[in-house]
C-alpha cells in the first residue's frame, strides 16, 4: 500500500458522507430504542445532532472518538438521549 493511501485510511475524523451515514443509522437505532416512529429526514437531524450532543458528552468523560465506529456509537448514545430529553419536555 503507498504512503498516500495509506495516510487517508488513517484520518482521526469522518468525513461529510461518511457523517451523513452515521447519521441515519444513529437516528434509525434511537428510534427503535425509544419505540419512537419518524420519517428519514428526523432521523437524520436527530442522528446528526446526536453525534454532536454524544461527541460533546465523550469529550467532558474524557473519552476519546474518532473514527466511524466511535463516531457511530457516540452518535447513537447522544440521539438516544436527545429523544428521551425530547419526550420528557413533550409529555409535561
Amino acid at each position: 500500500m503507498d504512503t498516500e493511501t495509506y495516510a487517508f485510511l488513517n484520518q482521526p475524523g469522518v468525513g461529510f458522507f461518511s457523517m451523513l451515514l452515521i447519521g441515519l443509522i444513529a437516528g434509525w437505532v434511537a428510534e427503535r430504542v425509544t419505540e419512537s416512529n419518524h420519517g428519514l429526514l428526523t432521523n437524520l437531524l436527530v442522528g446528526i445532532l446526536g453525534a454532536f450532543f454524544g461527541g460533546w458528552l465523550a469529550q467532558q468523560l474524557a473519552i476519546p472518538v474518532f473514527g466511524f465506529f466511535r463516531t457511530l456509537v457516540a452518535a447513537i448514545v447522544g440521539a438516544i438521549i436527545l429523544l428521551w430529553v425530547w419526550r420528557a419536555i413533550r409529555s409535561r
